[in-house]
């Protein structure tokens, strides 16, 4: 049986970045070339802004709820952010995996970390994009016009912070064409995905090779 979208295991791809180095535009065109490819649904404890879909945008929990769930180990990784908790919960990915569907985590270094060292992670796919320079980076923190000079200021100190763990991913990209890139990433996942962990189905063909094989003998 060969491998095919149906019969192989998804991927976890996890991609980190500093902030204004493309990481959010590439997981746009990522997902606009695999219509397939789902952001994993994140919980958390604070309250739905106004439009927001439980399911959809977020998993809106109890703190309690949330904090058995870690203690269950039903969450691939967590943190807490400004008083919230926020983490990925564990039996969405699991059964996306079974199917065959990739699920694309937009995460930083510490929760990649917490990711890698999960259940799940031998079906991770981790790439870090780098910004071609420091000053180019600034740039397009600056040109996006969404933040004020406090927050860039603010983006740019936790940028090296970011940026210094960049030796702990699979894949390390310097995006420095978007275009190119993004070429890139897709090459990478589309051979990820025919690896031979990938695809249990292979062991199956190859028996069915091997009995072909004696039947000729």
């Amino acid at each position: 049986m060969l491998a095919t979208e149906k019969n192989r295991l998804g991927l976890l791809v996890i991609l980190s970045s500093p902030s204004g180095a493309g990481k959010s535009t590439l997981a746009k065109r990522l997902m606009a070339w695999d219509e397939t490819l789902r952001f994993s649904v994140s919980a958390t404890t604070r309250s739905p802004r106004p439009g927001e879909v439980d399911g959809k945008d977020y998993y809106f929990v109890a703190e309690d709820d949330f904090k058995k769930w870690v203690t269950d180990g039903e969450m691939l990784e967590h943190a807490q952010v400004f008083g919230n908790y926020y983490g990925s919960p564990k039996p969405p990915v699991e059964a996306a995996i079974q199917e065959g569907r990739d699920v694309l985590f937009d995460i930083d270094w510490q929760g990649a970390q917490q990711i890698g060292k999960s259940a799940l992670r031998h079906h991770v796919l981790s790439i870090f994009i780098l910004p071609p320079s420091i000053p180019e980076l600034r740039r397009r923190l600056e040109t996006r016009a969404q933040d004020d000079v406090d927050v860039i200021t603010k983006r740019m100190e936790k940028s090296w912070d970011e940026i210094s763990h960049w030796d702990g991913y699979d894949y390390v990209l310097v995006n420095d064409d978007l275009d190119k890139t993004e070429d890139r990433l897709k090459t990478i996942i589309a051979a990820e995905r025919l690896k031979a962990a990938q695809q249990p189905h292979l062991l199956d063909h190859v028996r069915a090779l091997q009995s072909q094989f004696e039947e000729l003998s």
